[in-house]
């Protein structure tokens, strides 16, 4: 490539220049990325590029970044002298890993790049123009006053903060430079978060359907498919996919739809195959290992206590038992007389291992029962806590590797119980004020802590009946 002969059709360029790092060949280009990459490079009269701002939308596992790859090393090449292209995601470490990584792949991968490229941590540069591909994180700061080719900003749905949308600003294609563009990959993301790509989506839709999912307008090209494009993307691989999902992750990531950041935490069915017909709480059994977890509310929602075990043997959860307690304003909780009492009484009838607890309610609680010899251990509701929490325990009730007892008051409870999804992650919570998922909270963090440690521990290996 350093004969500086530019190279103007780009799927000419990918197959006679690329190669596939996985398969050592030239990349297989799908009929929807062909019909995408002959309207994105053309121009107008004036020779500047007819759409400067670019989207490509597809399913999860589509190839949107290899695509995106393969796109910014066109541009790094035929882009002219110093043309600069950008990589930007909702952090350096995925800016780094995601495009940036599969561009630097690819270039050492193909011989007729690799001889004219010199490849860094976060630079690739082509020796023969001074152009480069740099991998940058969301900072508007570190953008401001630059001119590139190309930016390539990669699943725009995380980008949620103010921060984001500066540095959405800052890259606008320049009109110093010909060819220049924003190029945008993502699947869909969530109404009332993912502000900035609804906003693109919503634009891109009032252009002309040219082809199927493909929109134009004066200025903007938008391909955003709702159906399978890669012939790998199979019917059985759909299924599996529709089996492992939460259904509005899979209308997100599978079907490419734009999904509400609540929606029910699990299917009833699921809960009431878990259900053993003759399984009953433990009343006593101090050689049964525990992990309780605790939901704590002084004056309005309840407080739960929640213990479950891990049954090693048959490799599943069991829960244990339960308590919930009702404070109002009027009479708010006595965790002296409740919560503790409680929690020692079990440490009496059971092995309790551990008590989740959330430090902002219980605080003084857990130091009082650590000196009386609970192993209380910090489980603070941050997203990432919740976000575990949640995900284990929609996991386990969907394999049914929860054992649980009849009651009527747990089961409206998981009714009753919402996953909110963020581009930070997910977490159980409540449509309604006056539903109460205080007992599924404390469920998760239980179940969790017993499927972390109880896979490691020798549980007990009581037979039970009915399940």
């Amino acid at each position: 490539m350093g004969t500086g002969v530019a190279v103007v059709d780009p799927i000419q360029f990918f197959r006679d220049v690329l190669v596939n790092p996985e398969t050592g060949q030239p990349f297989v280009l799908t009929e929807a990325q062909e019909r995408f990459l002959r309207e994105a490079v053309k121009r107008g009269p004036d020779g500047r590029l007819l759409y400067p701002e670019l989207v490509f939308s597809a399913i999860k596992k589509s190839g949107k970044t290899t695509f995106a790859a393969m796109l910014c090393l066109y541009f790094m090449v035929t882009g002219g002298k110093y043309a600069e292209i950008l990589c930007a995601a909702n952090d350096l470490e995925q800016a780094q890993g995601r495009i940036f990584r599969a561009a630097s792949r690819i270039v050492e991968s193909s011989q007729m790049l690799r001889r004219d490229c010199k490849v860094t941590a976060y630079r690739i540069e082509y020796l023969p123009t001074g152009a480069s591909i740099t991998a940058i994180a969301n900072d508007d700061r570190g953008t401001a006053g630059a001119e590139p080719t190309l930016t390539c900003f990669d699943e725009l749905w995380g980008s949620t903060s103010e921060a984001s949308h500066r540095m959405w600003d800052e890259c606008v294609p320049p009109p110093t430079r010909q060819t220049a563009a924003r190029l945008t990959v993502s699947y869909a993301g969530f109404q009332d978060e993912s502000n900035l790509l609804w906003s693109l989506y919503q634009r891109g839709l009032q252009g002309e359907e040219i082809a199927p999912a493909l929109y134009a307008q004066p200025g903007m090209l938008m391909f955003w498919s709702h159906e399978p494009t890669a012939p790998w993307q199979t019917e059985a691989w759909l299924e599996q996919m529709r089996q492992q999902l939460r259904p509005t992750a899979f209308r997100r990531l599978i079907r490419n739809e734009w999904v509400s950041t609540e929606s029910s935490f699990v299917d009833l069915a699921w809960y009431d195959a878990c259900v053993g017909a003759d399984y009953r709480p433990v009343l006593s059994d101090p050689q049964l290992p525990v992990w309780i977890g605790c939901d704590a509310s002084t004056k309005r929602d309840r407080t739960a206590l929640v213990a479950v075990t891990y049954d090693r043997e048959a490799k599943r959860a069991r829960l244990v038992t339960h308590r919930t307690f009702q404070p109002t304003a009027e009479n708010p909780l006595d965790f002296e007389a409740t919560i503790e009492a409680t929690l020692l009484d079990w440490r009496q009838r059971y092995h309790v291992r551990a008590v989740k607890f959330d430090p902002w309610q219980m605080a003084a609680v857990a130091q009082r029962l650590r000196r009386a010899g609970l192993p209380m251990e910090e489980f603070a509701q941050t997203v990432g806590n919740l976000t575990a929490a949640s995900t284990n325990l929609f996991e386990i009730l969907k394999g049914r590797n929860l054992l649980l007892y009849a009651d009527d008051e747990l089961r409206r409870a998981v009714s009753q119980a919402v996953a909110a999804e963020t581009s930070r992650g997910w977490r159980i919570t409540k449509e309604r004020a006056s539903h109460k998922v205080d007992a599924v909270v404390a469920l998760a963090s239980a179940a969790l802590a017993a499927v972390q440690d109880g896979t490691r521990t020798v549980a007990s290996t009581i037979p039970v009946s009915g399940f």
